[in-house]
């Protein structure tokens, strides 16, 4: 076993966590210093604390899956914060921050609203609002910014209605969780737009315990909240994740999606050529463009990685986009395969933490993407790649606009 640890010493500083990407879907270049040094390496974060990077497919499953080791608790002073945004986000106590048994309860609250069922029955609204956004886009024509005017409104309108929050806010909401998910957010921005969405959903939420709706925000308050399973504040928080996450990912992985296939014009003809390769093509993109590109834990005991010695209270970053490019995992792994069939990706996350809204996020992105590309034969980019404008490292990962004409 390697005597290595993470504490400070006099040899090189390690590479830096996060870098930025200068390709929307390809890992960072820097990062090929981490998988240089095997699976795990030592990296630094923008504090110079010292981290475990994993960036082996085998060990970030095994980090993921054992929530007994590697803590997710985001309020314990060992929980790596990989940018100044995150030590806002430790005051936001929901159960994507927390550990089992704690974290299981919460989420077990909301496992119903999210199975494959559930979801398939949302595909026909989900149809329909496509078509319709397409018709406007059709409409206003020849050109459009894929970015507000698709890939954005998809996911929040649906995540709208399953929770029910007025949509009419969303110009709102959508500031502020830009302003939560950006990387280069200052501290004191990050925490005055958790701030004002904590505000937000507490108002919305008491104005529904006296004027109920038929949203998942007005089950959990007739079934959690009102028995005292959950607090008040437990249920604002829990909202403030939903609403978030439940746009931000998916929005970026639809608009970097339609990027990626605009990139590989041989891939995109085979997902326009074969409909039967749709869902592989999702799980592709998924893999390759790995959206959110990191997830913290840190070492509750003393443990070994790749034959590191991790000793508790070591700060560990499972950097996604590494571990979804492992040949071991996925031979030819750099290349772009719509019929690869890449499902054991890590892009969800893996073990109890996987991303409760994965269902939610798959379907769509399968009718976003397949009817934008039926719709539009002809669509292609109306900039230079280069001249797109990138998300910063440290946050949801993809583009901020996304230029087409057809």
């Amino acid at each position: 076993m390697t005597e290595t640890s993470a504490p400070a010493g006099p040899a090189p500083a390690p590479p830096a966590y996060p870098q930025a990407r200068g390709c929307p879907f390809q890992p960072p270049e820097g990062y090929a210093r981490y998988t240089e040094q095997g699976p795990v390496s030592l990296v630094e974060l923008y504090d110079g604390r010292r981290v475990w990077a994993v960036s082996g497919h085998e060990e970030a499953r095994r980090v993921l899956l054992d929530a007994a080791t590697f803590s997710s608790d985001r309020v314990h002073p060992h929980y790596p914060a990989t940018a100044p945004r995150f030590e806002a986000a430790r005051k936001v106590r929901n159960f994507i921050g927390m550990d089992p048994p704690e974290h299981t309860v919460q989420r077990r609250m909301l496992l119903s609203a999210f199975t494959v069922k559930k979801v398939n029955a949302l595909r026909p609204g989900i149809q329909r609002l496509v078509d319709d956004l397409l018709d406007a886009i059709e409409a206003k024509g020849p050109t459009a910014d894929l970015v507000p005017d698709f890939a954005l409104p998809v996911p929040s309108i649906v995540i709208c209605e399953l929770l029910g929050v007025p949509y009419a806010d969303h110009a709102f909401f959508e500031q502020q969780s830009r302003r939560v998910v950006t990387g280069t957010t200052s501290l004191e921005d990050s925490a005055d737009a958790f701030a004002q969405l904590s505000s937000y959903l507490d108002g919305l939420i008491r104005r529904k315990e006296r004027e109920p709706g038929d949203g998942l925000l007005d089950t959990l308050i007739a079934e959690q909240l009102a028995p005292g399973h959950l607090t008040h504040r437990d249920l604002v928080d829990i909202a403030l994740l939903l609403l978030v996450a439940g746009h931000e990912t998916t929005a970026s992985a639809i608009a970097l999606g339609v990027y990626t296939l605009l990139r590989h014009p041989e891939q995109l003809a085979a997902f326009r050529a074969h409909p039967t390769v749709l869902p592989t093509a999702v799980e592709e993109l998924l893999r390759y463009m790995a959206i959110a590109d990191g997830v913290a834990r840190f070492a509750t005991a003393d443990t070994e990685l790749a034959g590191h010695r991790v000793k508790a209270g070591d700060g560990v970053i499972v950097v996604i986009s590494t571990a979804n490019r492992d040949e071991a995992a996925f031979p030819g792994a750099d290349a772009f395969d719509v019929a690869r069939g890449a499902r054991h990706h890590i892009s969800f996350g893996h073990g109890v933490h996987q991303c409760i809204g994965q269902n939610l996020a798959r379907a769509e992105m399968e009718i976003a993407l397949s009817t934008l590309f039926r719709r539009f034969p002809g669509l292609r980019l109306a900039v230079q790649p280069d001249a797109l404008p990138l998300k910063e490292p440290g946050g949801v990962q993809g583009v901020w606009e996304l230029p087409v004409t057809w």
